[in-house]
């Protein structure tokens, strides 16, 4: 789904038009932005957390050339689903083999990300 979907699917659901309703998405998508690029961390309730983490410097592999490479530290943001988003989620009935889907690795309770 993209911005466009959303805009236009909450524009009918609440009857307003696309341009106000584009104009509120955005709105709300810089007021994260902001809150990430200051606060480092937001919270919204029943939906999950983005947090501002720092990636420290590793050494990686080039793929093609299989040359040793320094990747330097980095900011990232993760994101941390709330339980009503994971619960919900959980009881999705998705096909085995859907290529609308990543493979993701079993939950790791030591990494709080999943990202490291």
């Amino acid at each position: 789904m993209t911005k466009k979907e959303i805009v236009k699917q909450i524009s009918e659901e609440l009857g307003l038009t696309q341009l106000k309703t584009k104009e509120i998405v955005q709105k709300t998508f810089d007021a994260i932005i902001e809150t990430l690029l200051t606060e480092h961390r937001i919270e919204l309730r029943n939906f999950g957390v983005f947090e501002v983490k720092r990636r420290k410097a590793r050494k990686a592999r080039n793929p093609r050339t299989g040359d040793r490479v320094d990747v330097e530290p980095k900011n990232v943001v993760t994101f941390k689903p709330g339980k009503e988003m994971e619960e919900r989620v959980r009881q999705l009935n998705l096909p085995e083999n859907t290529n609308q889907m990543a493979t993701v690795p079993a939950d790791d309770d030591d990494d709080e990300d999943g990202m490291e």
